[in-house]
Order: structure tokens, then C-alpha cells, then sequence
């Protein structure tokens, strides 16, 4: 298979796993997971400018927080709700304090229990306070903020995937992009939506690269523990990640010192 035809392949399955934008599908297989694992935070980044434009745009219109809730909405939609949803299985399987295949068996389950109900309401609040404080920022930090916080939420996927770690199920998502990203990627990654980060907050231009770093530190550990009670990542965990360094990326960008 050509690179270009495989590049091409890759970027139509990470916009269409990451968002609802109607591409017909090419080429899926561990290569391409790959390379659509790896392209994850420029589609995060591309989500993001469209968010940060909704934002901005409401902002105009609305008081700041029915923007932020708006953005809040947007978000969802372009995603179909999916990363969610992956945390609300993610969270309930967590707490019922089981491991392995039970644990598996209520991620599969189709009703979210009070863990998964208490993690988005929590996650969506969040977002939505951080983004209604981040409207009030000059556009050009706002839209810096929201795309770094967006492309930080794939990225934790890209680092989910990276080599060494498991799937815990033979099918699924999980199963065809695990271990499929290399160390170098997703180094480079991280530089990148870390200076893509510093205008988010005008007058301490390390924040915003801090807040990335350290909500991507979180997201491993948090990693590390999900790997060792479900014996490695599905498609409801990457989903989780995405929610969780995405808010994370919000929160440390509004906080003063």
C-alpha cells in the first residue's frame, strides 16, 4: 500500500472515530489504527477550533456560561456522545471494584449506574465553568485554550496506544489500535499541543504548556491503574481518557496562581 494512500487511509478513520464528520472508510487494519491513532491530536485540534469558534460565537451573543454550555452540547454532538459514554462504563467498572472479565462485563452493559452518572455530571460541569471563565479571555487565547484542551484530550488516546500496552479484549476497538503508536510519536505529540498551548494564558505563558504535561501525567497513571484492573485498554477507556485530559487541560488553564 502506497504511504500517501495510507496516510490518507488513517486520517479518514481518526476523523471518523473522533468525530461525526460522513467519510466513507478506507483501508482499516493495524497499520492504519496506527496511523489514526497518531493523527488523533490534529483531528482533537481541528474539533477544537470548531469549538472555540462556537464558543467565541456565543459568547457574542450569550452570557458566558449559556456559551460555555452551548460548546458543552457542540461537543457532544460532533462526537455522538462517545467519549461520554466511555467514561460512564469506564468509572462504573471502576467502581464496582472488580477486575478482568468481570470488570468487562459491566463496560458492555447498555445502562450507566450511579458511579458513571456522578463522572459526567462532575466532567460536564467542569467543562462547562472552565469554558464560561475562558470566553472571557481576548479571542486569541480562548480559541489557544480550546484547541489545546481538545487536541490534549486525543493526545491521551495517542499515548493509550502507544507500544507495551494491552488490549483487554481479542475484538474491538481496543483490540486493533493498542500498541500500534511509537514512543517518538507521541513525544512529539505532546511538544506539540504544548506549545500550541502557551496563548492560552496571555500573562504566563507556561501555564498553559503545564497544564498539559501534567494532565497528560495524570492520564498515565490513571492509565496504568485501568491496565492493571481490566487488563488493558477498550474503546470505552480511550473514551474515558479523552474526557479526563480534556477537562484537566480546562481546569489548569483558569487556575490563577
Amino acid at each position: 500500500m502506497p504511504a500517501e494512500s495510507g496516510r490518507g487511509d488513517g486520517f479518514r478513520l481518526a476523523l471518523t472515530t473522533f468525530t461525526t464528520v460522513p467519510l466513507r472508510s478506507g483501508r482499516v487494519d493495524r497499520a492504519t489504527a496506527g496511523t489514526a491513532m497518531a493523527l488523533a491530536p490534529l483531528v482533537g485540534a481541528l474539533l477544537g477550533a470548531v469549538l472555540g469558534a462556537v464558543l467565541l460565537l456565543s459568547a457574542a451573543l450569550a452570557p458566558p456560561l449559556v456559551a460555555a454550555g452551548v460548546t458543552v452540547a457542540v461537543a457532544a454532538l460532533l462526537t455522538r456522545g462517545l467519549h461520554l459514554d466511555g467514561l460512564a462504563d469506564t468509572v462504573d467498572a471502576l467502581g464496582s471494584y472488580r477486575r478482568g472479565a468481570a470488570a468487562l462485563e459491566i463496560m458492555k452493559k447498555p445502562d450507566v449506574g450511579p458511579f458513571g452518572v456522578v463522572a459526567l455530571v462532575v466532567v460536564l460541569l467542569l467543562q462547562t465553568a472552565t469554558l464560561a471563565e475562558l470566553a472571557g479571555r481576548p479571542w486569541p487565547a480562548t480559541l489557544a485554550a480550546v484547541v489545546a484542551g481538545t487536541a490534549a484530550g486525543r493526545l491521551g488516546v495517542t499515548l493509550a496506544c502507544r507500544r507495551g500496552v494491552p488490549a483487554a479484549r481479542p475484538d474491538g476497538l481496543g483490540a486493533l489500535v493498542a500498541g500500534t503508536v511509537g514512543p517518538v510519536t507521541a513525544v512529539v505529540g505532546a511538544v506539540a499541543v504544548a506549545l500550541a498551548a502557551v496563548p492560552a494564558v496571555p500573562d504566563r505563558p507556561w501555564q498553559g504548556p503545564l497544564a498539559v504535561l501534567t494532565a497528560l501525567a495524570v492520564a498515565t497513571a490513571l492509565l496504568r491503574h485501568l491496565v492493571r484492573r481490566l487488563g488493558g485498554i477498550t474503546g470505552d477507556v480511550l473514551g474515558a481518557t479523552v474526557e479526563v485530559v480534556t477537562t484537566l487541560v480546562y481546569l489548569g488553564l483558569v487556575l490563577s496562581g
